[in-house]
């Protein structure tokens, strides 16, 4: 779905009844993420903002109430580029729940931040010895009375842990947090980088495709994922409609893959979009990890990670658009770029 029709539906879904025409660019929604026991829910949008969303219990189905929002990213401008960077939500992701906070990444184009969210209690003083400017404390001492702090209000409060900056040269299309609980990786165009949770200003590059010569450049890198349970292993998938599966314990720089799922195109069925409907846009691993969904411009793809010849099972999903391409390519509409994910049982794939 198109971000501007998925944002206002969204909004509408939670009880947003405002009109859609009154609706500003910087209220669409970018990205959308459940935390994993599924109580709550993430959103990102254009104009930098996240906010999150908690279970309603006292309704019946599945509805969510508002939570609390923050301002995760501002507007920023590469002097050095002379570039303006966007404060678009890109991406959110949820880290496993230690205690009552949440932590969760957020990231725009140029720079990942770490937020803890959690309910902060405010406490006035509920017995004073002063009751007014011009009154003097007694100087008997079975009247004197100590400053007592009650519970007066509770909120929950956004504050920013941690700031990973000035890692990617382009723009962050990926961040995915490992099953070790204590790294991530953050991929753009060209480059995976390994992180620490911990550590803000150092990153190891993981996966680097640039070629020497940018002339010679045939792909790029569209999404990353660290595999749900083995923390070596992770997967990218790239704008030639391949996936690569990785294991960091065989190099320190995986340029080489232990596994790619590609599957090999009709001659007959070739066309001039052959190449650009082709690219996957998204990737993920299913709960267990058995198998890998794989979203590109008109399917999604279910893979068994033993089976890289083909995918066990091709579903269209947007197949009506086949005899309109020509149309989407004029209005840059066949540029669109879709997500996928699994349900928590690991049975049904879904798509925006």
């Amino acid at each position: 779905m198109a971000e501007v029709d998925g944002g206002w539906k969204f909004a509408q879904c939670f009880g947003d009844k405002g009109d859609v025409e009154d609706i500003s660019e910087v209220d669409i929604i970018s990205t959308v993420e459940f935390d994993h026991s599924g109580d709550y829910l993430a959103t990102g949008d254009r104009g930098g903002r996240v906010v999150l969303f908690e279970r309603n219990d006292g309704k019946k189905g599945c509805e969510y109430k508002f939570h609390t929002e923050f301002q995760s990213h501002e507007p920023e401008f590469d002097y050095l580029k002379s570039l303006e960077i966007e404060e678009r939500i890109n991406k959110i992701r949820w880290c496993k729940r230690q205690n009552s906070a949440h932590f969760l990444l957020s990231t725009n184009d140029k720079t990942i931040k770490l937020w803890k969210v959690f309910e902060k209690s405010l406490k006035v003083v509920s017995e004073k010895n002063i009751t007014d400017g011009l009154a003097r404390p007694s100087l008997n001492t079975g009247s004197l009375k100590l400053p007592k702090l009650t519970h007066h209000d509770s909120i929950v409060a956004a504050v920013p842990r941690k700031v990973y900056a000035n890692a990617h040269a382009y723009h962050i299309n990926s961040i995915s947090i490992n099953s070790d609980g204590e790294t991530y990786l953050s991929g753009d165009d060209l480059r995976i980088n390994l992180w620490n949770l911990d550590i803000s200003d150092q990153s190891f590059n993981i996966v680097d495709i640039k070629p020497a010569n940018m002339e010679e450049l045939t792909e790029v890198i569209t999404a990353s994922e660290f595999h749900p349970s083995h923390c070596n292993v992770f997967m990218y998938s790239s704008s030639k409609g391949t996936i690569k599966l990785c294991d960091m314990r065989e190099a320190a720089l995986c340029d080489r893959y232990a596994k790619m799922f590609e599957e090999e195109e009709d001659p007959s069925s070739r066309s001039f979009f052959s190449e650009i409907i082709s690219s996957i846009s998204d990737v993920k691993f299913s709960s267990d990890g058995r198998y890998i969904l794989s979203r590109d411009y008109l399917t999604l793809k279910i893979w068994d990670i033993n089976m890289d010849s083909k995918p066990v099972e091709t579903i269209n999903d947007h197949d009506h658009h086949r005899c309109k391409l020509c149309d989407l390519y004029e209005n840059d509409c066949i540029f669109d770029k879709f997500e996928c994910n699994v349900s928590g049982d690991g049975k049904y794939p879904f798509s925006s």
